[in-house]
Formats: structure tokens, sequence, C-alpha cells
């Protein structure tokens, strides 16, 4: 099925390296000031779900939402947004609950089949003991001809410990207990209870072995579009994906 064109609107969205050295600056205060860079993430969404489909009239379920820096940049490109979290606490980070917003469990996703044109995940699936049930889940409630977008966080990358970076390279437990020696409290991100070990080899192959659509990329979400040929290179791969992005066309 051919991809339908990105909307007129505004500067068309490119994989380049400007945009790497932009995300990569606001990624820099992710914790420090994090409305800054998922809402620099959330337009960037925009422009990159645009180029695979039509956002305006969409319906798409935001899996993992947190407090919903992605709500506001999606229902301006015109999608109806909804929303899913299993923590009440990061659904409130910016205060009140919004309407559309789900309680619920990622791995077993409390919709029909075909609900919405699109399922979108960031930076949820490493924080999920069965990332790749989570996926087929994704594309179960995603209807023919709609698109699931799914990115995360590769263990072998630079960020892959999160805060405990780079010393998850030693092990997840080792790094964990490193972090709690020095901060005094343990990190947000807890290696065995709230952070995975996911691989690139991983996406790759969910990827190539799931039945229920069309691949349309297979890609590291940062880089600019002359390196995306990394994905296809075991081990330098796991090492220079920041963040793996799987496109997935629902058949």
């Amino acid at each position: 099925m051919p991809r339908p064109p990105a909307p007129r609107c505004g500067a068309p969205w490119r994989a380049d390296l400007s945009r790497s050295r932009r995300l990569f600056a606001d990624f820099r205060v992710e914790q420090s000031d994090p409305a800054r860079f998922y809402g620099a993430l959330a337009a960037d969404s925009v422009g990159q779900l645009s180029t695979y489909l039509d956002l305006g009239g969409a319906t798409m379920l935001d899996v993992g939402g947190g407090p919903g820096y992605f709500r506001d940049a999606f229902e301006a490109a015109g999608a109806t947004y909804w929303a899913l979290d299993a923590d009440v606490g990061e659904l409130s980070g910016q205060g009140d609950i919004a309407t559309g917003t789900v309680i619920g469990d990622g791995m077993r996703l409390p919709f029909r089949d075909a609900a919405f044109d699109l399922c979108y995940s960031s930076n949820v699936l490493e924080h999920v003991r069965e990332p790749w049930r989570m996926a087929e889940e994704m594309l179960r409630v995603t209807r023919p001809g709609g698109v699931a977008f799914i990115s995360y966080t590769t263990w072998y990358g630079p960020w892959g410990g999160h805060e405990t970076s780079p010393w998850h390279y030693l092990g997840g437990t080792r790094a964990r207990r490193r972090y709690t020696a020095r901060q005094g409290h343990e990190p947000k991100n807890k290696y065995a209870e709230s952070l995975f070990k996911v691989t690139v080899a991983e996406g790759v192959a969910w990827a190539r072995d799931q039945r229920l659509g069309e691949v349309l990329d297979v890609v590291p979400r940062y880089n600019p579009r002359w390196s995306h040929g990394l994905t296809r290179v075991p081990g330098l791969r796991e090492l220079l994906t920041w963040n793996l992005v799987l496109v997935v066309r629902r058949w």
C-alpha cells in the first residue's frame, strides 16, 4: 500500500543532521526541563507520523502517554487523542488527568480489535516486562490500513540505563546499586522492575517475524537519514542507536 503524502502545512519533516542536533540538545535537559524535551519530541513526532498517514481526522492511542506532553501537538494536527498509562503519578504530572485518558496495562490493552487509526508509543517498551507482547497488542488495536509506531530506548545505546548510564554497560543491577549508593536513593527507572534490557536485534527480529502488518520502517529515531543503514550492522547498531523506531501498517 503506498504511503499517503505528508500534509502540506508547515515545513516538511526531514531526518537531517540539523534535526538530530536539535533533538540531542533538547534531550540533554530531559530530566531538568521535561516540558522542553517532550514538547520538541511531540512536534517532531507529528512531523514524522505525517509521512506515514494523514493525522487529520485520525483516532489515535498513545500507549504510555504519561502527563500529556504529546496531546496538544497531535490534537493541533487534527487527531482525536486517547492516552493510556498504568502510572497515575505519571498521568497527573501536569495537574489533573485529562479527559480521554485510560488507566490500564499496555500488555493487555483494554480496547477492541481495530479500534484506532494510529497506535503510538514513545519510550515505553523498555519499561514493561513483556515488550513484544505490548507491540502485538498495539497492532491488534490498530485498524487495517492504520499504523503502529513503536519507539524505545535501546539497552546498549549510550542512554540504555537511563539515569544510571553509562554504568549499565557493566550490568543493570550493578548500575542500579551504584546509583543508589552515590545518590542516597533509588533511581526513578529501576532495573528489573521498571527498566528492562531491550535491544535493536530484538526489535529487528520482531518486525521481521510479526504477521499482522507491513513493516514500513525500522530506523534509529534521532539519527539522520544517511545513518539509517546502521540497523543492518549487528553489534555496531546496538552501540550507535539511542532509540529505535518500528513502524508497521496493519493489514
